[in-house]
């Protein structure tokens, strides 16, 4: 009979010591996957999806303004929508990820 590292029905190594090593990369499997910690909060991400929401939305306002013919220039680029307002909130929006990333968790004193 030809000699097995391993027996598959069993799920036993021949070799004691591989059994024991084995027992112990699986109990710290299962002890790190309860201890597994963020960088930030639970808030903290929920902070940041609104900031990632609030950037996209200045984006979206600064979409538009293009003419109907190459031919011819739009003034419609000009808007105060597109050069002032969406700016704005782009930047507010960076502002506000900026803080989500700073502002401490509640629940860091646990």
């Amino acid at each position: 009979m030809l000699f097995r590292p391993f027996f598959p029905l069993t799920g036993i190594f021949p070799f004691p010591k591989t059994n024991f090593i084995i027992e112990y990369i699986m109990a710290t499997k299962n002890e790190n996957k309860e201890k597994l910690n963020f960088a930030l909060g639970r808030e903290n991400y929920k902070l940041l999806a609104i900031g990632f929401a609030i950037i996209v939305i200045g984006f979206l306002l600064m979409l538009g303004g293009k003419s109907d013919s190459p031919d011819k220039f739009s003034n419609d680029i000009f808007s105060f929508r597109r050069i002032t307002l969406a700016p704005i909130v782009v930047l507010a929006g960076f502002i506000f990820e900026i803080w989500a990333i700073m502002k401490k968790p509640k629940d860091a004193d646990k």
